[in-house]
């Protein structure tokens, strides 16, 4: 086999492939043997047909095709490694010459990895983030917000108000029909919370036990979702929410310190976290742009269209449809335009395919492994996102055979965390960020930029 490749675009070659006759003799003799088992011919046992009976009765030329579809691929695959070339996707194959008895010459046009010019180091990389600054009033909202959590309720005999827990009963009308799913009984709602129907709160205050109301809402989700309801409310009980007060009690109650001023500080030292977190995130989303703005990427259309798709299909598909919405919907509620979403979707599906592959080819070039240990904890902050447990979803990782999505997911991670260390971060007040010790959630952050990878479904 003689194997040539030319160079359409930074993304695209094409293969031409000469295959002398000889070396199609394995997949003739396949393709005799398979036709012997699907044929029958009088006076021959099944399987036993000579090899010029059957290019008498079914023609040569059946025999050929099924030869050249066997071999193809193989040959393929020779020409691909022959010329050391990183394809992605199927190929366009075209057979331009085949010779019974003498040659099978093909072409094949395929999308490859474009090779990319990558800075020697990133040192020159400068970012700004977020300084990590916690108020006495981020405190006391989060010390506000577990107080909220332990609040009792007591039945009250006057109209409900803003901030109590009514039970209700709801029936949805559409077009003067009930739905089937449209009635629900003894529901709790806490007035204000802005967690059932749009226009409830209104409905329900002034009612006391056993008033009801009628008003109009757009349905969330269900067989009508998205359309007006007539919606009836009854109260079957109103309840005042009572707040434990703020002392060392509640601090005993609610936590494992003695007293409130322990909470605070264990609150303030959390609430730092979180930001030093988000830091750590901001950081390495701003640091990626950057690098992105300093490597040329061509992308392959074709790449580009499939990853578009994708990420339609699982938006409309899953995650909408799992809250009962439409695309058209959706894009009422953004406040977009399709045109708009198209855009976006776009724009997004390049910087992840971008993103993929230079973190590839740093990959590469800094020759980086993935080990057990770190795959598995991968595995595990996957498995938490994703709703799944560990178990679950390494099994859906197995079967779907994507391994080596996770394996690159974090080698990528690391990838990225090794520019950001080389990169100056400073906070809105001129300090520099040491991102030495957060390594662990810049590489978390770096496995959720996007890529052109396809992911397990749950």
């Amino acid at each position: 086999m003689k194997s040539a490749v030319e160079t359409l675009n930074p993304t695209r070659v094409r293969l031409t492939v000469e295959v002398p006759f000889e070396e199609l003799k394995d997949s003739l003799d396949a393709a005799y043997k398979k036709i012997n088992q699907q044929v029958t011919v009088k006076g021959f046992r099944k399987g036993k047909i000579p090899a010029r009976v059957i290019d008498q009765r079914f023609g040569r030329g059946a025999v050929l095709e099924e030869a050249v579809n066997d071999a193809l691929p193989k040959f393929y695959t020779e020409a691909v490694n022959e010329a050391e070339i990183d394809v992605l996707g199927q190929p366009e194959v075209d057979i331009t010459e085949l010779k019974d008895g003498e040659t099978l010459n093909f072409t094949a046009e395929v999308d490859v990895r474009p090779a990319l010019e990558l800075p020697e180091e990133f040192s020159s990389i400068e970012v700004e983030v977020d300084a990590v600054e916690v108020t006495d009033e981020d405190v006391e909202k989060s010390v506000e917000q577990l107080r909220e959590r332990f609040a009792s309720t007591s039945p009250v005999e006057r109209a409900a108000e803003d901030g109590d827990v009514v039970t209700v009963d709801l029936q949805a009308k559409v077009d003067g029909e009930v739905l089937e799913d449209g009635v629900a009984e003894g529901v709790s709602y806490t007035i204000g919370s802005g967690e059932l129907l749009e226009g409830i709160d209104d409905a329900v205050k002034g009612l006391e036990a056993g008033g009801e109301a009628t008003f109009t809402s757009e349905l969330k989700g269900g067989s009508a979702a998205g359309k007006e309801a007539e919606v009836t409310v009854k109260v079957s009980q109103v309840a005042a929410r009572e707040l434990p007060e703020l002392d060392d009690d509640f601090a005993q109650l609610a936590s494992e310190f003695d007293t409130l001023e322990e909470l605070k500080a264990d609150s303030r030292k959390r609430l730092e976290n979180m930001k030093q977190y988000d830091q750590a995130t901001q950081a390495q989303e701003r640091v990626l742009e950057k690098l992105l703005e300093l490597v040329e990427v061509p992308v392959p259309e074709k790449l580009l269209e499939d990853e578009i798709n994708t990420r339609k299909h699982n938006l409309e598909h899953h995650q909408l449809g799992q809250m009962g919405l439409t695309l058209d919907k959706y894009l009422e509620i953004q406040g977009k335009t399709a045109e708009e979403f198209e855009t976006e979707t776009r724009e997004a599906a390049v910087k992840g395919i971008k993103t993929q592959f230079v973190l590839d080819q740093l990959v590469k070039r800094e020759k980086l492994n993935v080990n057990q240990e770190e795959l598995t904890e991968h595995l595990m902050r996957r498995a938490a996102s994703s709703g799944m447990s560990p178990d679950q979803f390494a099994q859906a990782v197995v079967e779907g055979g994507q391994v080596p999505l996770l394996v690159g997911e974090v080698a990528r991670g690391k990838a990225l965390a090794l520019v950001v260390e080389s990169a100056t971060v400073k906070d809105t007040n001129g300090e520099i960020i040491d991102l030495d010790d957060e390594d662990e959630e810049t590489e978390e952050a770096a496995a959720e930029a996007e890529t052109s990878e396809e992911k397990p479904e749950a």
